[in-house]
């Protein structure tokens, strides 16, 4: 084991090293007969290769190969580079011809499928096959931001709260208007509501999906993810899931599990589950995802962000963190919210912001500040995201531009108490707007890599081009919900 690819190019720490260790007793004691070897794509949609035992811990030594197809992919299976040709369409001679990447697994993040006997489950970093981090890896680009912040003394703590929507399907089995092709999605299952909705937080109705409810709280907690709360939103079948604070990289981890071990166990049960932020149902309320985020001394992990200050919300430290969030807000909103669907969301009066506003514990505003003097839960809650982000861009992006706030020593501009009024910069209210406030972004070209920019700029807007193109063939485009039936197709059961 000390000669394969992971010791040589030194990818483990002591605690990986030390879990790794442990997994040859689990997999006999748990019987696990297949482990699904996982990574997140560009999309945060989570792909998997399942091996057997014996592939896995020669894995855990050497790693795993796999093709590097699924980072040049949009959201319909469409390929978007040029692979084959000289460069692979990136202008990069190791992206040429769709080659091999080697996939590394993390211990830290062994798991078994309560839903699933026998199979195990692990996340994995993705390298190229001379050791080199790979240059489109969302979880490296959150690894390093979580790096530049610990070099400062301070590590970020994220709580999940993220809104979801249950249906149950009502189609025994798939027929050819499911299957799409590369650049085009096939239609979605038909589903009904599980309840009427937008009766707030009513047990009864709440009871109508307890049966699902039940299964999904024993499959979080077989998995370890710190489940808080499971609650009844506003439109039909909307649920609310908030989990425990954790370290940024955790985070990022449980939030690609917790969506992927949702669908699965729904599904199973015959019913539907869709991380889509606005679905084309008649009547339906859009979903987001509030990023509930705080600073900690990396020794004690003190809160940075409680202030000491009689009548203050925040530390300087935490004001300045939310003045670098409040600056970067426009080319930031496409990590948070990166679907064409997602921008359906930011409008008045909504729940959803419409611009980069803050306040003390205002759900209008893009950021909602909670606590103060003496509460060590003090934290900035970002209302700005979709569910169906890449959790690791998103939390990334946080740190990019909150740290930028605190290197310049930042003030926020004064709370909005009528948020939806503010004179402050607006929100992107496209896709493609904010395509071009990240184009425009130094510093996230300098912090993700202007390679990587332009990258995930051109995966996006190819995504944006198919749906123009859509709505460009229909003389009267068909919407519900004011969603068009393209974004149904392209996200439902994608996300």
């Amino acid at each position: 084991m000390s000669s394969g690819f992971v010791a040589r190019h030194g990818l483990w720490t002591e605690e990986q090293a030390g879990c790794a260790g442990e997994i040859g007793r689990r997999l006999e004691a748990e019987k696990v007969r297949l482990v699904r070897l996982v990574w997140a794509d560009t999309h945060g949609h989570a792909r998997a290769k399942a091996v057997t035992v014996p592939v896995f811990l020669a894995a855990l030594a050497d790693g795993y190969n796999i093709n590097v197809a699924t980072y040049t992919l949009d959201s319909s299976g469409g390929r978007v580079f040029r692979s084959f040709t000289r460069g692979g369409g990136m202008g990069l001679d190791e992206m040429t011809g769709s080659p091999n990447l080697t996939i590394v697994p993390d211990p830290t993040t062994f798991r078994t499928l309560p839903w699933a006997p026998g199979v195990g489950w692990v996340l994995c970093d993705e390298y190229f096959t001379d050791g080199r981090p790979f240059h489109f890896s969302s979880r490296q680009i959150l690894r390093r931001q979580m790096q530049r912040l610990r070099d400062t003394g301070m590590e970020l703590v994220v709580g999940l709260e993220v809104e979801w929507y249950l249906r149950r399907v009502e189609e025994a089995r798939l027929t050819e208007e499911h299957a799409g092709v590369p650049g085009r999605r096939g239609r979605p299952v038909e589903t009904s509501p599980v309840e009427p909705g937008y009766s707030y937080h009513s047990e009864t109705n709440m009871d109508l999906m307890q049966p699902v409810l039940d299964a999904l709280a024993e499959a979080y907690d077989g998995l370890a993810l710190p489940l808080r709360s499971i609650e009844n939103e506003y439109g039909p079948g909307q649920l609310e899931c908030t989990f425990g604070a954790q370290g940024a990289l955790r985070a990022a981890d449980d939030y690609v599990l917790f969506r992927t071990a949702t669908r699965q166990v729904c599904r199973r049960l015959g019913y539907f589950a869709t991380f889509m932020c606005r679905p084309a149902f008649p009547g339906f309320y859009a979903s987001g995802w509030h990023l509930h985020q705080s600073l900690a001394e990396a020794e004690t992990g003190r809160n940075l962000c409680m202030p000491e200050a009689e009548g203050e919300r925040l530390s300087p430290l935490g004001r300045a963190w939310m003045a670098g969030l409040l600056a970067h807000a426009a080319p930031s909103a496409v990590f948070a919210s990166p679907t064409v669907n997602g921008y359906r969301r930011f409008q008045p009066n909504s729940l959803a912001p419409d611009r980069a506003t803050w306040s003390v514990d205002h759900r209008g505003a893009m950021i909602r500040v909670l606590g103060g003097v003496g509460d060590p839960a003090t934290r900035l809650e970002n209302r700005i995201g979709e569910p169906a982000a890449n959790p690791y861009l998103f939390i990334a992006s946080q740190i990019a531009a909150g740290l930028d706030g605190v290197e310049r020593g930042a003030e926020p501009w004064p709370a909005d108490d009528a948020p939806y009024e503010a004179d402050r910069p607006k929100l992107p209210t496209t896709l493609g707007d904010a395509l071009a406030a990240l184009a425009g972004s130094a510093l996230f070209r300098r912090e993700f890599g202007a390679l990587y920019c332009d990258y995930f700029t051109s995966l996006k807007r190819a995504e944006l081009d198919r749906y123009t193109s859509a709505a460009a063939e229909t003389s009267s485009p068909s919407e519900v919900n004011g969603v068009s039936a393209w974004e149904q197709n392209e996200y439902l059961d994608f996300f």
